[in-house]
């Protein structure tokens, strides 16, 4: 079974920490009369940005290679909140504190749209690893999947459509070309996990991102090392990973570039399978601005990676072309 749960929140031109793809005189200059979207992680803010183009204004909220889970916003996000005209949030419980704040500080005439909440039927939930049902807590990371993916897209281009109905056509188009890209994706990977030896299609990772995706994809998600609590591992679950890992002879187990494991090198070591240590969840590859800088160059490097790491061949997959026929104009908190 599975679930989704996605979100974009919407974020005011207030400064965040950090940089970002465009400066504040930028987006005055871009047009400062657009609607003004904010988003919580970056695969959903670049996706937004996808259907939105240079018809809306849109500002991510969490930075780059921070814990989506247990980020908590700064005061001043409440400022951006409380002028946003569309708040999108992952929902599924990912970022509870930017909700409650942004519930608390938006503006009468604005609205607050959980995607993933809204895609995905609560009989699809997936409660795993990490996300135990006993906690209410159903894995979030819909958009590591292609086809959830797409729906986020949907789901936004409607919400642009209705700020916005003038542009119907443009979001339209716009949604169109990324959800033929997601789809080239999806095909790209379903031909070259074929190239992977029978068995391999197994993923033990740091953190339980790609729940859906195994789901949807035929993929068997053998554990993953961050706990409910999202700290580490007692030593009895990482002895009762390193017999799993043996008994299944899993040749690569991937770890995150944001958080790097010592405990994955020990299981590593003790049972001969390769740590490939730079998957990434929600921090996109490159700086903004670069065409890989984008849903589609995260998903489609994390995806060659783990064919490769499997031992197959991501032809298909390395083929792609991630450039976008929109210009990226969003804020990526850093």
């Amino acid at each position: 079974m599975r679930r989704i749960l996605v979100g974009v929140v919407v974020a005011a031109s207030v400064g965040l920490a950090g940089c970002s793809s465009t400066t504040s005189s930028d987006v005055a200059g871009a047009g400062a009369d657009l609607p003004l979207v904010a988003t919580t992680v970056s695969p959903i803010t670049s996706i937004a940005a996808s259907i939105g183009g240079d018809r809306v204004r849109i500002e991510g909220i969490v930075p780059e290679g921070t814990n989506s889970h247990t980020f908590e916003p700064a005061p001043q996000v409440a400022a951006l909140l409380s002028t946003a005209d569309l708040i999108l949030v992952n929902g599924l419980k990912l970022e509870d504190p930017t909700l409650d704040l942004a519930e608390t500080n938006m503006r009468d005439n604005a609205s607050i749209v959980e995607i993933g909440t809204s895609v995905i039927p609560e009989s699809d939930y997936i409660y795993d690893f990490s996300f135990p049902k006993e906690d209410g807590k159903p894995n979030p990371h819909l958009w590591t999947d292609p086809l959830y993916a797409i729906k986020y897209a949907a789901v936004i281009r409607d919400e642009f459509t209705k700020l916005d109905p003038a542009s119907a056509s443009y979001f339209e188009a716009n949604y169109a070309a990324f959800a033929a890209k997601a789809t080239e994706l999806a095909d790209a990977v379903r031909a070259d996990q074929q190239t992977v030896p029978d068995g391999n299609l197994k993923l033990l990772t740091y953190h339980d991102a790609y729940a859906y995706f195994a789901d949807d994809f035929g993929w068997q998600v053998i554990g993953a090392l961050q706990p409910k609590n999202f700290s580490d591992p007692t030593p009895s679950e990482v002895a009762a990973l390193i017999d799993q890992v043996s008994a299944q002879q899993v040749p690569t187990i991937f770890g995150s570039e944001v958080f790097p494991s010592t405990v994955l090198e020990e299981i590593g070591r003790a049972t001969g399978a390769r740590y490939e240590d730079s998957l990434r969840d929600d921090d996109l590859p490159g700086v903004p601005g670069e065409p890989d800088h984008s849903w589609l160059g995260l998903m489609k490097y994390d995806f060659a990676t783990m064919i490769r790491g499997l031992g197959g061949n991501p032809t298909a997959i390395d083929a792609i072309d991630v450039s976008s026929t929109v210009p990226d104009r969003a804020t990526y908190p850093q």
